[in-house]
């Protein structure tokens, strides 16, 4: 691929609707993107239902949902939750009685972890191990939710897996350097992807965040099928990145934060639909915006690009709506600051040259560099002080409206997507926003 393909009209079709099903395939925590999806399904009066990723016990056993835990769960989604554990990654599996690949890293150090080696045979059959206990639950729980599933009905399954990082301690004093350091503290992200822990991170991300799209449209085959025979549709789609387009120099422009280290398991992600689409399996990636999560605050300015959604808020509608929004962008601010000389640091910082050598979409991702990492990292900080309360930050409030935006563009889309991979970029989140707040 060389360029993005945009959704850049609003989707009007909507083929569910009251008794159809809506299948989450990942546990719902906290607000993120997911939210946005099954507030879409309520709304249509669709059918919810949830797997769980299980819980680990005091010696890392996977285990099912407790009955509090289930209760708990079930109430958050508003629905059934099936009670298979479907904890993706093979960072805690292995061959009974041999230690798992958490195990091999524990002794890994600051110092020594860019020499440490692992023993990848032994790797190699932890992996196995994991992908085999995922699919047999993948096939537990789909054969479950298949007699929940009446002739007919439309169905969406909605993938919300990602992730994959060990939980190791060195990794962390790792992370710290390559997404927060800069000056004496800045460490390459090439020096993490050349060494073995990098590898192992990469093989664990590709089996969280994009296998399990696979095993998902596999194990849910005979649900597809009987759903067509009996005259309903079956949908599929999952949350990527790949970088967005946003206002630059007063046109929409593809960016991205470097680095993303996920980024190679979300391109595999991408592959796994178009594979699917040439099947005949309605199945679409949607590459959504740079926003502000828990998860994603370990990346230091990847913020940055949330920015000038207020300025597409203005150029795709520009009504009292927008106009509030930038309102409540304002009060955020310390008295004596302009949201104004706010949008003016983020231009001149996406105009810069250092950041314009990472507009590279062939290149996608790069690696990241000292001179970036000050730059985005400076950049950040600034803006970050320029706020009255660095908990009630500017990015906040537009990470929620984009979840808002996203929520319903993915759930009309895909009832007649018009490709298995697409970009939602500030112009669409924009137009969403201000169909969705016209009233």
């Amino acid at each position: 691929m060389t360029s993005p393909v945009a959704l850049r009209d609003i989707p009007k079709t909507n083929i569910f609707r009251k008794g159809d099903v809506f299948v989450l395939f990942g546990e719902l925590f906290g607000r993120g993107y997911a939210n946005g999806l099954v507030n879409e399904a309520r709304k249509a009066g669709m059918t919810l239902i949830g797997i769980t990723v299980g819980r680990r016990d005091e010696n890392n056993a996977l285990r099912k949902l407790t009955d509090e835990e289930l209760a708990i769960a079930e109430a958050n989604l508003g629905g059934r939750i099936i009670n298979v554990p479907l904890m993706a990654g093979f960072d805690l599996d292995s061959p009974e009685g041999t230690p798992t690949p958490t195990d091999l890293l524990a002794d890994m150090t600051l110092k020594s972890w860019q020499e440490d080696r692992l023993d990848w045979t032994h790797i190699e059959k932890c992996r196995k191990v994991g992908v085999a206990r995922f699919r047999d639950s993948v096939d537990q729980a789909m054969r479950e939710l298949d007699g929940m599933i009446e002739d007919g009905k439309n169905v969406f399954f909605a993938h919300t897996m990602a992730g994959g990082i060990p939980k190791v301690k060195v990794f962390l004093a790792i992370a710290n350097r390559i997404y927060k350091g800069r000056g004496e503290r800045f460490m390459s992200s090439r020096a993490l992807l050349d060494s073995d822990l990098g590898k192992l991170i990469l093989m664990n991300f590709d089996e969280v965040t994009a296998n399990t799209f696979q095993h998902l449209i596999d194990g849910s085959a005979a649900i597809r099928s009987r759903m067509e025979k009996t005259g309903g549709q079956v949908r599929y789609s999952a949350y990527g990145y790949h970088g967005t387009e946003i206002l630059i120099d007063g046109r929409y422009q593809w960016q991205t934060y470097t680095n993303y280290t996920q980024g190679y398991a979300k391109m595999r992600l991408e592959d796994i639909a178009r594979s699917a689409w040439e099947k005949g399996v309605v199945a679409t990636v949607y590459n959504c915006p740079e926003i502000r999560t828990n998860s994603s605050d370990i990346f230091v300015g990847v913020e940055l690009s949330l920015f000038p959604l207020l300025k597409a808020l203005q150029k795709e509608g520009d009504g009292a709506w927008a106009n509030e929004q930038w309102k409540a962008c304002q009060a955020l601010l310390q008295e004596g600051v302009s949201l104004d000389s706010l949008l003016k640091k983020i231009e001149d910082y996406n105009v810069s040259d250092v950041m314009m050598r990472f507009r590279d979409f062939a290149a996608w991702p790069m690696d990241n560099s000292a001179e970036l990492a000050d730059v985005m990292i400076g950049t950040s900080e600034e803006i970050t002080h320029m706020h009255v309360n660095r908990s009630e930050l500017v990015a906040g409030h537009l990470s929620s409206l984009v979840l808002d935006g996203t929520g319903p563009l993915m759930f009309h889309e895909s009832s007649n997507p018009s490709g298995p991979v697409l970009w939602l970029n500030h112009d669409i989140i924009a137009k969403q926003l201000n169909l969705m707040h016209s009233a």
